[in-house]
């Protein structure tokens, strides 16, 4: 039951709900409606509640009142292309926590993020707290020495063993960097685009924790873990069985500045031309 309901003292036929639907399954009748027998194809995208100009549109339990209006200052061009340039991977953090208010507004925003198929379960396992990221910490280097003294770790993992040791014998913490906080996304594997899914999520989270000045990284040695190590810390930490790792992102406030953006190596672009014959 998708719930869909019109306001018919608002709504004006004007059918740009059924135009905008991607699976068609709106019909003007005149005013726009749903066949019982269509509601399964329903992706639950909502954008006949957020196209509708009159606001005379509601589905799944949603008011379009409740929705953020489009109307409002956004970003500029030349401000996004600052912050997209201007981003640097952040491996030296200070010993400042974030503001737990704050970090639940940033994934309360990156819930917005797309997804394949429109699935919408990209699920978030946050460690806030320095001291619980700390005991996490532990197990994560444990599981990578208990494997390299096994001799189970695949060649592309070698490394990792080395950069064990070094935190063993130097208590140097390459992996984690000493960040206050980790966040990892995963998703159902039954989904079409599980892992994709994940890399969207972080990288909207990332671009808004750059904006209120909170350092990022990217964590691929921690992801490796998780999925090729011992999957069973991620089962530790709440991460369901059938659910793939996309990526791990540790975060917090940056102890070094950079005053100027890198120079990129330049643009890799193969356009097509297809020939109609």
């Amino acid at each position: 039951m998708i719930d869909f309901k019109i306001d018919e003292d608002k709504c004006i036929s004007c059918g740009l709900c059924a135009q905008d639907c991607p699976v068609g399954i709106i019909e003007m009748t005149p005013n726009p409606s749903i066949r019982k027998s269509k509601e399964k194809q329903c992706l639950k995208c909502q954008h006949c509640l957020a196209i509708c100009p009159t606001a005379a549109l509601s589905i799944l339990g949603k008011k379009p009142e409740d929705s953020l209006s489009s109307k409002g200052e956004l970003p500029t061009y030349e401000s996004m292309t600052r912050l997209i340039k201007t981003r640097r991977s952040i491996r030296k953090y200070t010993h400042e926590d974030i503001d737990p208010e704050l970090i639940q507004e940033l994934l309360e925003t990156t819930a917005y993020a797309p997804t394949g198929h429109n699935y919408n379960s990209v699920h978030f396992t946050l460690i806030d707290k320095r001291e619980e990221l700390e005991i996490f910490r532990d197990k994560v280097y444990e599981a990578i020495k208990k494997a390299g003294e096994a001799k189970t770790l695949l060649p592309q993992f070698q490394f990792l063993y080395a950069i064990q040791k070094v935190w063993e014998n130097n208590g140097v913490d390459v992996i984690f960097r000493y960040a206050p906080h980790l966040l990892i996304a995963s998703a159902p594997k039954k989904n079409s685009s599980p892992f994709p899914d994940c890399l969207i999520a972080l990288s909207y989270f990332e671009l808004l924790a750059n904006s209120r000045d909170i350092g990022t990284l990217w964590n691929g040695m921690l992801t490796w873990v998780l999925n090729d190590i011992d999957p069973a810390i991620s089962e530790l930490i709440g991460i369901p069985i059938d659910y793939t790792v996309g990526y791990g992102l540790v975060f917090g406030k940056s102890a070094v500045s950079y005053p100027r953006a890198i120079q990129s190596e330049g643009l890799s672009l193969n356009k097509v031309k297809m020939d109609k014959n």
